[in-house]
């Protein structure tokens, strides 16, 4: 067994989650060149990273877990990476609790493009599609990818956009990569994976579980030079990614709207926060460049 299988198996053994493979993380870059350690991992080697007490019911639960998905990963077809990959985004590398493990389908070379996540509202207005066709194919244009979540609204016209004009789309999902969510998405994601690059931090099967999708938030934000935000109401998922890229010191833009308008609350809320007002493609042009 090598490295990436052993941080594989460790990826799919239930209940260890985003804080406890950020401790192995942290460990293997102690380590300085995790590719010389001694794989696989004796078990109670790897409980006392993770700070479980030797024949304690939590020990005994995850290493029976970790059993089952050490035969998973030795038989998992997939494509996938880790966190000490060579492919592995730099970007990614910088935020709170990265994925240890993507699992992908398409070109990764989409990751080496300056980039831009695109998020906005679900139930979007004829106000922000019309903005987005506005703003985004000169965007499209000049090279930079566009990032999403492949979510109703906002996200799937940002990528039909970028398909439109000659671009590259990186779709960040909530699922496995052979599950569409929305299932009426699933021409469009196939089409990410064939022409651009789908990324989940789920196994194939895994379900669109709530809790999924903060999440996959993070990593959009993670993957983008800059983020923005295109309608959203006051308590959103559009706003925990931008509010995710702050966190991140990543550069937050929003498309200013109407005062009167529920869902110009959000992107208004970020401008008067500090975010970057865009009013033309070169706004956004301008902020991604000088972050890349």
């Amino acid at each position: 067994m090598n490295l990436n299988q052993f941080l594989l198996a460790l990826h799919l053994t239930p209940g260890l989650g985003k804080a406890k493979e950020a401790k192995v993380i942290a460990a293997l870059n102690q380590q300085g060149n995790p590719e010389q350690g001694p794989y696989p991992w004796p078990f109670l080697t790897l409980a006392l990273v993770l700070g479980l007490e030797p024949g304690s019911q939590p020990y005994r639960q995850i290493q029976a877990s970790y059993e089952w998905s050490l035969d998973k990963a030795l038989a998992y077809q997939g494509g996938w990476l880790t966190y000490f990959d060579a492919d592995y985004p730099k970007r990614l590398k910088e935020i709170y609790q990265p994925p240890l493990v993507l699992f992908y389908q398409g070109d990764f070379r989409a990751l080496t493009l300056p980039s831009l996540a695109v998020v906005g509202a679900r139930a979007a207005s004829p106000y922000g599609l019309a903005a987005l066709r506005q703003l985004l194919p000169d965007v499209v244009k000049t090279g930079i990818s566009v990032v999403s979540g492949l979510a109703k609204g906002i996200d799937v016209m940002a990528h039909q956009m970028t398909f439109h004009h000659g671009g590259v789309p990186v779709a960040v999902i909530g699922t496995g990569l052979d599950r569409a969510y929305p299932a009426n998405h699933r021409l469009l994601q196939d089409q990410v994976g064939q022409q651009g690059l789908l990324l989940s931090e789920y196994p194939v099967g895994s379900l669109p579980l709530r809790s999924h999708f903060p999440d996959r938030n993070r990593i959009i934000a993670g993957l983008s030079s800059a983020t923005l935000v295109i309608e959203a109401k006051h308590h959103s998922g559009s706003l925990i990614t931008a509010n995710l890229a702050l966190q991140e010191n990543r550069q937050v833009l929003a498309v200013p709207g109407p005062i009167n308008a529920p869902l110009s609350v959000g992107p208004n809320e970020l401008i008067q926060a500090g975010a970057l007002p865009v009013l033309t493609s070169s706004d956004i042009i301008k902020a991604v460049s000088c972050l890349t």
